[in-house]
């Protein structure tokens, strides 16, 4: 069993598969400018919007550092994914790349991963976007009942918290509307009826327009960037004259501790880059135009990122920002409720690109494997009229819309960032597969060429040396022992690079995703791992048996 699971489809094999059957008929239609609206719709939606704030009461002004850092650690990944896709131009995403180089098991781990990204990833948007739209309509003079615009368990927790405090004035006035909205909900019994339903709506408004066609989805996502772009150009250019900079100091109150401990919803911002891949089989020019469109959206979006915070944190105390719509928040407290309205109308519009966006890649994560036989033949069918993956677009609107229907925002924004990480790494790591196998030579981009043959070692000494002077080794292995691993794995890729020649950015992607892998909790591991093991159960029952490459090792 040994061989078969790790069983590996070659980069030939995987670009001649894309001709066989339905999904050959895929419209090409994308060109770079198509792709890299995709990406920027993607990486600005959920997290410029409304993670944005929360990521920053804990940290303070010093986030914008975090954007930078984990800019740096996606950079790294993004040239990797660049390679892989100028190398290997099919919708598989991460998955496809795992498979040409580690096997089958883990082209399996990592495209269940993906699924698990992309559905909470859209779950946490659309629950953005409800936020939005109530204001919005608020904004308006429309009342939507907060029963019906929020989770249950948000609610009952808010409602727990204002009955047992003896002055519940004091507590904060979303926690006191939260509990308000439990106390008026519909029961029956007991049982109170509560449940997002903007989000629910909007999930299946955009799994209609992702199921009728690419062409729509292009002209849709273009739109809405243009006019998200404006909306983050008036916030910066209106929100400079407001910056007071004592409210930049300190910069840092909670310390590097603090900073880090809002990576979920840092990184949350960056993981749209990788849907960019999932659209390659509707590109005109996939090998030439992937790779572009991948480092023009990260850099874009890295200083935007860098200057909202900056902006947001300098508008008001950090203290203020735990919302769920700060950009709407901070101009209101400012005085400017004409910016705030305008805000909180085109928010709805602009989040709803990057739920275009990740419903438009899950559904091609999981034709992919379909075609590859790991999950049933359905889900690689192509509607005839519409060239979409009509089946896995249905299956992945009501994966989205029902939980986003009744449950909290913060748990899917800790859970999408365990199964990117990983995806993450292992596509790093895939590059230096290709370069230890010769199959760069495939490659039309190539990640550049840094020998770390002394640099990673030399690096990690002075590392250590930092850490041990700073007297916080075994207080931060202590703390997170996931810290150990890290470690472990650094020195591992220092004999490894020695010997090798190994490529550094490749390198630095490993050891930087896996460093920000050690700041989630455990809870999200543990979810995680359950996921995990219902895949590997799926897989062992069906796909490790149907899997195309098993009829062809038999034969």
């Amino acid at each position: 069993m040994s061989d078969s699971v790790f069983r590996k489809k070659s980069v030939v094999k995987a670009i001649a598969d894309v001709g066989e059957g339905h999904s050959s008929h895929m419209n090409k239609v994308l060109g770079v400018r198509d792709l890299t609206s995709f990406g920027i719709a993607a990486i600005i939606g959920a997290g410029i919007f409304s993670t944005i704030g929360r990521a920053s009461v804990n940290g303070g002004p010093a986030v914008s550092l975090l954007f930078v850092f984990t800019a740096i650690a996606c950079v790294f990944t993004a040239l990797s994914y660049a390679q892989f896709a100028s190398t290997v131009p099919v919708s598989g995403s991460a998955y496809t790349y795992a498979y040409v180089s580690f096997g089958e098991i883990f082209a399996w781990i990592i495209g269940w991963a993906l699924i698990l990204e992309y559905a909470v990833s859209n779950m946490v948007v659309a629950i953005s976007w409800s936020e939005y739209f109530t204001s919005m309509l608020e904004g308006f003079g429309i009342h939507f009942p907060s029963y019906w615009a929020t989770d249950y368990g948000s609610a009952a927790k808010a409602y727990a918290l204002v009955q047992a405090s003896a002055t519940p004035a004091s507590l904060p006035e979303n926690t006191r509307e939260l509990a308000q909205a439990f106390q008026d909900a519909p029961a029956l019994g007991s049982l109170k009826f509560i449940a997002d339903l903007p989000a629910g709506f909007v999930t299946v408004l955009i799994t209609a327009l992702v199921y009728v066609g690419i062409k729509e989805s292009r002209a849709a996502s273009n739109l809405l960037v243009v006019l998200k772009l404006a909306v983050i150009g008036l916030v910066i250019a209106a929100g400079a004259f407001y910056v007071k900079p004592a409210n930049w100091s300190p910069f840092a109150p909670n310390g590097v501790a603090g900073v880090l401990s809002g990576v979920a919803s840092v990184f949350f911002a960056f993981i749209g880059f990788d849907s960019i891949s999932t659209t390659a089989e509707e590109c005109k020019n996939p090998q030439r135009d992937l790779p572009r469109a991948m480092i023009y959206c990260l850099i874009i979006c890295t200083v935007l990122y860098v200057l909202i915070t900056l902006v947001l944190t300098g508008m008001v105390n950090y203290k203020e920002l735990g919302v769920d719509d700060p950009l709407a928040y901070v101009f209101q407290k400012v005085g400017l409720d004409a910016i705030a309205g305008v805000i909180s109308v085109s928010a709805v519009v602009a989040i709803t690109s990057a739920l275009l966006v990740y419903q438009l890649g899950q559904p091609r994560i999981w034709m992919t494997m379909s075609r590859d036989g790991l999950l049933w033949p359905r889900f690689s069918k192509i509607h005839p009229r519409y060239r979409t993956p009509s089946f896995a677009t249905i299956v992945t609107g009501f994966l989205v819309a029902i939980p986003s229907l009744f449950l909290d925002m913060q748990f899917f924004i800790d859970l999408t960032s365990v199964g990117t990480f990983f995806a993450f790494i292992l596509v790093c790591a895939g590059i230096l597969f290709l370069d230890a196998k010769g199959l760069s030579k495939h490659s039309k981009f190539k990640v550049p060429y840094i020998n770390g043959k002394y640099i990673v070692g030399l690096a990690l000494v002075v590392a250590m040396v930092l850490v041990l002077r700073a007297g916080g080794l075994l207080s931060g292995i202590q703390e997170k022992p996931l810290l150990a691993f890290f470690w472990l794995t650094w020195a591992l890729f220092s004999v490894l690079s020695f010997r090798y020649n190994f490529s550094l950015l490749p390198v630095l992607g490993i050891l930087t995703n896996l460093y920000l892998m050690t700041e989630l909790g455990i809870s999200n591991w543990a979810i995680f791992v359950v996921w995990l093991v219902i895949g590997l159960v799926i897989y062992f029952s069906y796909g490790y048996r149907k899997s195309k490459l098993a009829f062809e090792t038999a034969s």
